[in-house]
C-alpha cells in the first residue's frame, strides 16, 4: 500500500472545462454498451467509419474453395491488410496465429452443405466458443424468402440475445435463393428485418439500381458482399459505388483470393473503401502493384 503521508491533495479538477462525450462514430449503435462498441471499433476504422472485411468462411459449405485450398499459403500473407477476418472456427484454430492482432469475425451458423438445401441452418457454435476465441462479432446467415426463412431469422434473434449477455455483436449475412429477384425491394425488405430484429451490421448484395435506397432504410451499418469473382476493375467499381452510396465497406473474399494477385487486389479495395480513390487510380494501383511483386514480394 502507499505510504499515507506521501499522499498530495488533488488540486486539478479542470472545473472550467467540461468533460467531452463523444458520441459513437458507427451508425446505429450509439447506444450500445462499451464492449460493443469497442469490439465495432475494431472491425469498423474509427477514422472512416468502414472496413475491409476478408471473408474466407466458404468451406462451412462448400469445402475446399478455389483459392482457400491452402489457407495457410494463400491466405495468410493478405491477413495484415484486411481490417477483419471472416472465417470458421475450425480454420481460425488451425491455421491463424494466435499472435494476430486482426479482429476475428466468427461464422456461428451452418448445418446444410452445396448438396442440400442451404436454408436450412441452425446455430451450429456455442456462445462460449465465441468468448473463448476472443472475436468481435458472430455472422449468422439469414434466409428472408428462404424455405427455412423463420428458422434463420430466429437463429438471428437468438444469437443477439445471447451475444448483448457478454457484449459480443451479431452480423446478419442475407442470402438470397437462386429463384430470387435481386433488386432494391428485395434487399430493403431483408436488411431491415434483420435490423429490426436487432442485428448490430448486415452483410447484404449490391445492386445497380436503388442500392442508396436499401442503406438509407437500415438503420445500422451495411456491409457490402463481393460475391462471386468478376474482373478486378468492376470489383472495385462495385466497392466504390456501395460505399459512395451508403456502405459502410466491404466483406470481399474471391473478388480478392481468387485475383490473379491477391495482395495487390486487397491493397486497391483498401484504397477504394478508406481512401475513397476512384476505381480508375485503384485499378491502377492494382496494376502496379500487381507488376511490382512480379520482381519483389508486396509488403
Amino acid at each position: 500500500m502507499a505510504d499515507m503521508d506521501d499522499i498530495k491533495e488533488a488540486k486539478r479538477f479542470y472545473t472550467d472545462i467540461p468533460q467531452k462525450t463523444d458520441g459513437f462514430f458507427l451508425k446505429g449503435s450509439g447506444a450500445l454498451d462499451w464492449g460493443m462498441k469497442n469490439r465495432l471499433a475494431r472491425i469498423f476504422n474509427p477514422e472512416t467509419g468502414r472496413t475491409v472485411m476478408l471473408a474466407i468462411d466458404h468451406g462451412y459449405f462448400q469445402g475446399p474453395t478455389t483459392g482457400l485450398e491452402r489457407i495457410d499459403i494463400t491466405i495468410l500473407p493478405l491477413v495484415p491488410y484486411a481490417d477483419t477476418l471472416m472465417l470458421t472456427r475450425g480454420i481460425l484454430r488451425t491455421i491463424v496465429p494466435p499472435s494476430t492482432s486482426k479482429s476475428i469475425v466468427l461464422r456461428v451458423s451452418g448445418g446444410a452443405s452445396i448438396l442440400k438445401e442451404l436454408s436450412n441452418e441452425d446455430i451450429a457454435v456455442d456462445i462460449e466458443e465465441s468468448i473463448r476465441l476472443n472475436v468481435c462479432a458472430m455472422a449468422v446467415q439469414v434466409f428472408i424468402g428462404g424455405e427455412y426463412e423463420r428458422q434463420s431469422i430466429i437463429n438471428m434473434t437468438r444469437m443477439v440475445d445471447i451475444g448483448a449477455r457478454y457484449g459480443i455483436p451479431t452480423l446478419a449475412v442475407t442470402a438470397v435463393g437462386k429463384d430470387m429477384v435481386r433488386d432494391a425491394k428485395y434487399f430493403r425488405l431483408a436488411v431491415r428485418i434483420c435490423a429490426e430484429l436487432g442485428a448490430h451490421y448486415v452483410k447484404s448484395y449490391y445492386i445497380d439500381e436503388g442500392f442508396e435506397t436499401v442503406t438509407a432504410s437500415c438503420p445500422v451499418p451495411i456491409v457490402m458482399a463481393g460475391g462471386k469473382k468478376i474482373p478486378e476493375l468492376d470489383a472495385l467499381t462495385m466497392a466504390y459505388n456501395a460505399v459512395q452510396q451508403g456502405a459502410a465497406g466491404v466483406d470481399m473474399g474471391r473478388n480478392i483470393f481468387q485475383s490473379e494477385a491477391p495482395t495487390a487486389m486487397i491493397h486497391a479495395v483498401r484504397a477504394v473503401v478508406h481512401g475513397d480513390e476512384t476505381p480508375k487510380h485503384a485499378f491502377d494501383l492494382y496494376n502496379t502493384l500487381k507488376d511490382e511483386s512480379k520482381t519483389a514480394p508486396l509488403r
